[in-house]
């Protein structure tokens, strides 16, 4: 419990790092902001993305976990989505990016580190890595170029198969890819290759807390009216039904007992992903929704992940 204890208060640190830097150094805020976005889009998240890939072992990974982590999230997004529309009349438009927010969770800079102190072993993150990144992501972002190309008139001049090759082929679902296929074919880079990319994997997740540390910067939670039913919503379903899913399928239909299902549930506990927020930026959708669930749920998640912890220990 004191790992998991630690990896929040990391996270919570950076975070605080990026607020304080976007009020200490308001002439740079902007500068800083717009450059950090495309930074860790194209260059520090592919890199950090293949390097996990590239060194893990695939025929491990890919076991109980992925396939949990795969239904865990299609069931709790298609759920939150059918009820926020009945309740909410939610607009179309407003789904993808609500629904990601409350299933795509941040298992790369908290869920490695909670995963190795609480379960000790990294098996349980990379395998949501790969089923996000993989399958999870890419459908998102075709959902995304699509509700883009709806909302953006200039945008449907491309048609809409290159519109959605260039969502699914990103640079971090690329990375993601090439790095399972050195992992499946035993491949290796030379170290002076390897290094540099390592040193720049490393660099990603610092600068993605911070760069959402600085977006929080003169926000009011739950300042908008509009789409605060929604915001609710999908907290409460990230932090309590898609834990209670993964539980629900890691024992019931997988047979996972102890620790296993521990590291299953505590995975799904995790808060939301910043990629949610940095994907939402990147296809100019609006990010109300995601900003305030990744904050709500920084917070929530923690009394869940402990208890979680504490029970099936």
């Amino acid at each position: 419990m004191q790992g998991v204890m630690q990896g929040f208060a990391v996270v919570l640190i950076l975070i605080g790092v990026g607020l304080a830097t976007a009020k200490f150094l308001p002439a740079k805020r902007q500068a800083i902001s717009t450059g950090l976005t495309p930074l860790i889009f194209y260059i520090t998240n592919p890199a950090l993305m293949f390097i996990l890939l590239a060194d893990a072992d695939l025929g491990l990974v890919l076991g109980v976990f992925t396939p949990i982590a795969l239904l865990t999230a299609a069931l709790t997004g298609a759920l939150f989505a059918v009820v926020s529309r009945v309740l909410f009349k939610t607009p179309a438009h407003n789904l993808p990016a609500a629904a990601m927010s409350t299933s795509y969770v941040n298992a790369g800079n908290i869920g490695i580190p909670l995963a190795l102190y609480a379960v000790g072993s990294t098996t349980p993150a990379v395998s949501v890595l790969i089923a996000q990144l993989l399958v999870i992501a890419p459908a998102y972002l075709c959902m995304f170029a699509l509700t883009s190309r709806k909302l953006s008139p200039d945008s449907q001049e491309l048609p809409l198969g290159t519109t959605i090759i260039k969502s699914v082929a990103n640079p971090v679902t690329v990375a993601t890819a090439i790095g399972a296929g050195f992992s499946f074919f035993n491949l290796r880079l030379p170290e002076v290759i390897h290094a540099p990319l390592d040193m720049l994997g490393n660099a990603s997740i610092p600068l993605l807390l911070m760069a959402f540390g600085m977006s929080l910067y003169g926000q009011k939670p739950l300042s908008e009216n509009e789409g605060r039913p929604e915001v609710l919503l999908a907290s409460a379903f990230k932090v309590v039904v898609m834990p209670l899913i993964a539980w629900l399928l890691g024992d019931l239909i997988f047979g996972l007992k102890s620790v296993e299902l521990m590291g299953v549930v505590v995975m799904a506990a995790l808060p939301t992903a910043q990629n949610v927020l940095l994907f939402s930026q990147q296809f100019s959708l609006k990010p109300t929704i995601p900003r305030e669930v990744i904050l709500a749920s920084t917070f929530l998640s923690i009394p869940v992940a402990l208890l979680a912890t504490f029970l099936l220990s």
